[in-house]
């Protein structure tokens, strides 16, 4: 089995760019979003679960799930997102665990938004965080979303701090404005990872 390194950070710290150059360095990855949206496809038991907490009306003629209706649900309701979790992560945990147990390199990466929020840092040997000044996340994220300086403040505010995320990091990848190249500190990780897995 590879050694697990789980890949986070802020949102517009960059992590997006920092898991493509580990992946263009051939490093097998696994992306939680993509997981949680494989577990509700329709015929998953995670979308019958859904359905038959909040609601049929959230599936679409197709079959699948209406995400922006179940956003809107749950946005701003503690309990209810408390609930939609009780019912995905479980489905997203065991799919992760068959995805990272058939891995055969040296090491992977599990890239999650909320890996130490989740939980999910429990899966993997080391954590590594994409770090940004706050400062450096407001403006990227204005000019990505188009939306104003209170929105991107609200939206870092429902994370976790970067202080909290820093001290649960075993490495961390600076990504300050402009960015510059952050490829000699992901070939730099690279070799390290490859030499601890391998050991």
């Amino acid at each position: 089995m590879s050694l697990i390194v789980g890949l986070t950070g802020g949102v517009a710290s960059g992590k997006s760019h920092v898991l493509s150059l580990f992946q263009s360095l051939g490093v097998p990855t696994i992306e939680a979003d993509d997981v949680g949206r494989t577990v509700v496809a329709p015929g998953e038991a995670a979308l019958a679960e859904i359905a038959a907490a909040f609601g049929k009306h959230l599936l679409l003629a197709d079959g699948a799930l209406d995400r922006r209706a179940l956003r809107s649900i749950v946005f701003g309701d503690a309990a209810a997102l408390k609930q939609l979790e009780a019912i995905t992560h479980p489905h997203i945990f065991a799919h992760l665990r068959t995805w990272l147990a058939a891995q055969q390199a040296p090491y992977c990466i599990l890239s999650a938004a909320i890996l130490l929020e989740s939980g999910m840092a429990a899966l993997c040997k080391r954590v590594l965080v994409v770090d940004a000044p706050e400062a450096t996340q407001i403006k990227r994220l204005m000019q990505r979303d188009s939306i104003d300086e209170a929105l991107a403040q609200k939206m870092l505010a429902r994370q976790l701090s970067r202080a909290e995320r820093l001290v649960a990091a075993h490495e961390v990848i600076e990504n300050p404005d402009p960015p510059g190249n952050l490829l000699p500190q992901v070939q730099a990780l690279h070799t390290r990872y490859s030499g601890l897995g391998s050991g």
